[in-house]
């Protein structure tokens, strides 16, 4: 195996373990979430990221409608749907109606919702100034170049078809 095949391996087991990393994290954040749960209700209400992130979309664009909820977070309506049902019957959500708009159902945060909220943006705004301030260790070429990387990478998530990558492996 030539040097450049084996920088392209070393570069790749990086990025698996960055994403172990990144999941480690995800599952630290949501047993937090799951702690201020626990205090803010007394209840073990079952719950999950995307539960708390339909909650802060709610919180940063209230009053929203279900389709607005959905196409925000690259949701399906029904997935949606569903989220919002549970959040309603758990009590970190209300419905209402515009008053020029009796037909469309809008979503608000209870309070108990509010407080969720504000812990997550909390949260995700420290998490964001320690990346600000890792990323201002890089200089503007190399911000061009992580930009472009990020983005080709996005794409090439977006593209990758997983299906075909299965197909045989459940045959063996």
């Amino acid at each position: 195996m030539d040097q450049e095949q084996t920088d392209l391996r070393y570069i790749y087991g990086l990025f698996i373990k960055l994403l172990h990393q990144k999941e480690q994290k995800d599952d630290q954040e949501n047993l937090f979430f799951m702690n201020i749960i626990r205090k803010t209700l007394s209840s073990d209400a079952a719950m999950n990221m995307t539960d708390v992130h339909v909650i802060a979309c709610i919180g940063e664009h209230e009053p929203i409608n279900l389709t607005s909820i959905a196409e925000r977070m690259g949701l399906s309506k029904g997935n949606t749907s569903k989220v919002a049902h549970k959040l309603l019957k758990q009590g970190w959500l209300r419905k209402t109606q515009l008053n020029d708009n009796k037909k469309e159902i809008y979503f608000r945060l209870t309070s108990p919702g509010k407080n969720l909220f504000h812990v997550h943006a909390d949260l995700h705004e420290k998490i964001e100034n320690q990346f600000l301030r890792f990323l201002g260790e890089y200089n503007k070429m190399e911000l061009e170049f992580l930009k472009r990387f990020v983005l080709d990478l996005t794409r090439f998530y977006e593209q990758l078809d997983t299906r075909s990558l299965m197909d045989g492996l459940e045959e063996e």
